[in-house]
């Protein structure tokens, strides 16, 4: 299980489930930025690597897996620029040709001579930050289970979808757990759907990471975030443990207090479930092609 290849007839789904309540609003710890506005950069940042990595190194970029981001508060609904109820997910090429806006930022980067300049750069943004309403978690979950089951159906040989939930609260509508029980029964040939939880913390607190058993989850709320999340497969073990993250046999896609840092750490480690070698190795020794790749083949992740 969970070692299907990638490819553009065999697509993966990443899917970002954030909360975008009121509490959102309050600062996240170290980053200078409300939890809204850090978690919009880093959904922001993963999306245009995304773009980056599976255009191949030319200007076409392949459609090699499918993103969503719904965001729930106030509102359940598409948070992806150019999605809505009706159409959750895009194919990662649609999301290249669609940014809500490209914002010009200046930053200072080295010189090459010891130096540091200030430079222009471009930031495609998808996501905007929202902090408004509730935690309608169990809402939130309810409108994933029809995309996430009639993607399994179109898709069946493809790797198992992800999904990411990221909140920094407890739901305010009910029990996610028998909503979450059936996403996780929904599978392709290549095994169950995977859904992971990321709790952030605007405080300073212990971080749970990774964890294979809810022992050290005094929280009832942290316990239920964990029981809902998912087994990481062997790739994302991997994964973890060569970013330095102590995992062991039995670990959960479940962090608690989360900080900035860690976050985005996850995001890239989930992100390697969708290809065995990883993401970021989807374009692994494709500039080698001095010819161009034959639309149809099926093997063309692997170079």
């Amino acid at each position: 299980m969970y070692s299907a290849e990638i490819n553009r007839r065999q697509p993966a789904l990443l899917l970002l489930a954030i909360d975008r309540s009121f509490s959102m609003a309050e600062p996240w710890a170290e980053t200078g930025q409300s939890k809204a506005q850090a978690l919009a950069l880093a959904v922001n940042n993963l999306l245009g690597n995304a773009v980056l990595l599976c255009s191949r190194g030319d200007e076409q970029v392949h459609d090699y897996f499918e993103v969503g981001v719904l965001g729930y508060g106030a509102k359940v609904g598409g948070a992806l620029y150019g999605t809505d109820e009706s159409r959750l997910i895009v194919p990662v090429g649609h999301i290249a040709e669609n940014p809500l806006r490209v914002d010009t930022v200046t930053r200072r980067v080295p010189d090459g001579a010891g130096g540091v300049i200030s430079e222009q750069q471009y930031l495609p943004v998808w996501v905007d930050p929202v902090a408004d309403g509730a935690t309608p978690m169990v809402a939130a979950f309810t409108a994933i289970e029809p995309v996430v089951e009639s993607w399994c159906a179109a898709h069946p040989s493809s790797f198992p979808p992800i999904v990411i939930n990221v909140t920094d609260g407890m739901s305010t509508d009910g029990d996610p757990r028998d909503v979450v029980a059936r996403i996780r029964k929904l599978a392709t040939d290549d095994g169950p759907a995977l859904i992971f939880n990321l709790h952030l913390s605007g405080v300073q607190g212990q971080q749970v990471r990774l964890p294979n058993s809810a022992a050290a989850l005094s929280d009832p709320n942290a316990a239920l975030l964990y029981e809902l999340s998912s087994e990481l497969p062997p790739a994302m073990l991997e994964a973890a443990a060569a970013m330095g993250y102590p995992v062991q046999s039995g670990a959960r896609g479940f962090l608690y207090n989360a900080d900035a840092t860690t976050v985005i750490d996850f995001l890239d480690i989930g992100t390697r479930s969708v290809t065995p070698t990883g993401l970021a190795e989807l374009t692994a020794g494709d500039s080698s092609h001095t010819e161009p790749l034959d639309p149809d083949d099926e093997n063309d992740t692997n170079g």
